[in-house]
């Protein structure tokens, strides 16, 4: 019988990106008074102009995320990620994730880092919520499909 994928365990670089959200998170609440949802952050990027006040930061944000990784490789390093080759499989999963955050107020960074931060019962809902559903999505994946 077949185990499945196996994930590499890198605690160093674990913990490293865990403080990073960490303390973006803390950065975007002290400057902003806003919590640093990714969700949140890109629906009041691309908000009519007028309609949000603070685009400036948002935008700023976004690109951090964009060109950090560029950054890492243009210094020498590498990214090792993996996307599944399934391009229609993709942009369904975008689809029910965009879905989704729309339906929750939300997403994991909005909820799962800030949100149970400030012990948000509705936040833990949703944690709870999307985690069961990532679980069982792996599940059926791997275990009843046999896919990767």
């Amino acid at each position: 019988m077949e185990i499945g994928i196996e994930t590499a365990f890198t605690p160093w670089a674990s913990l490293f990106g865990g403080v990073l959200i960490g303390l973006s998170a803390v950065m975007v609440m002290g400057l902003f008074g806003r919590i640093a949802g990714i969700s949140g952050i890109i629906q009041g990027a691309l908000a009519l102009p007028g309609a949000a006040k603070d685009r400036d930061w948002r935008w700023a944000f976004l690109a951090g995320l964009i060109l950090a990784p560029l950054v890492v490789i243009a210094l020498g390093g590498t990214i090792a990620q993996s996307v599944p080759g399934n391009g229609g499989g993709m942009a369904l999963a975008g689809l029910l994730v965009g879905t989704g955050t729309a339906l929750g107020s939300g997403c994991t960074s909005g909820h799962g880092v800030c949100g149970l931060a400030r012990l948000s019962g509705r936040s833990l809902a949703a944690v709870a919520t999307f985690m069961a559903a990532g679980f069982a999505t792996v599940f059926v994946l791997r275990h009843i499909l046999g896919g990767a």
